[in-house]
């Protein structure tokens, strides 16, 4: 039978031969097709810019919708639909000048974390001369009570599990 190629933008697939992958790579649905995909990762101000230069599509906003889909020329967002833009693409501005100022992130980011764990890790090769006291477990807020927890979610008792007698491992 041959070998077959699996266009993951088309999701299709064909005999693979010079001629045919050449056709497929060239043609108007696999490059819409790809257009599409790639459109999925543009950034917002991208997005923005694009929309605005295009004109409002007369079908999409009498009837709410569009033959042409996400292939037509004309813009399918509404005025509502750039403002918000708008806003997300303004809001990504003032994020990015504040992390260039070196201002505090908000709480709860990835950067947030990790430059508290750099802190956290510099402190603790910065003090390893002094032995540390680890910090008592405690289980996560709104977990049942310890004694109704089933046994593997439960801490070990003090001196170990006990081991019966004549036990083999392996």
């Amino acid at each position: 039978m041959g070998k077959r190629y699996f266009c993951d933008y088309c999701d299709r697939s064909f005999q693979d031969n010079l001629h045919n992958r050449k056709k497929h790579l060239n043609g108007v649905q696999h490059l819409r097709a790809k257009r599409v995909w790639y459109d999925l990762f543009r950034d917002a101000a991208a997005i923005l810019q694009e929309e605005q230069t295009k004109k409002p599509c007369r079908k999409f906003l009498q009837t709410g919708q569009c033959d042409f889909g996400s292939n037509c020329r004309f813009s399918h967002m509404t005025e509502q639909d750039l403002e918000k833009l708008s806003a997300q693409v303004q809001g990504e501005q003032r994020s990015k000048e504040l992390r260039q100022e070196g201002a505090d992130v908000p709480p709860g980011t990835i950067e947030d974390w990790l430059e508290k764990r750099a802190k956290r890790l510099s402190a603790a090769q910065s003090n390893s001369v002094l032995p540390e006291k680890p910090a008592p477990f405690q289980y996560p807020p709104g977990w049942p009570p310890v004694q109704d927890l089933p046994p593997s979610l439960q801490a070990p008792p003090p001196g170990g599990w006990p081991v019966p007698p004549n036990l083999q491992w392996g």
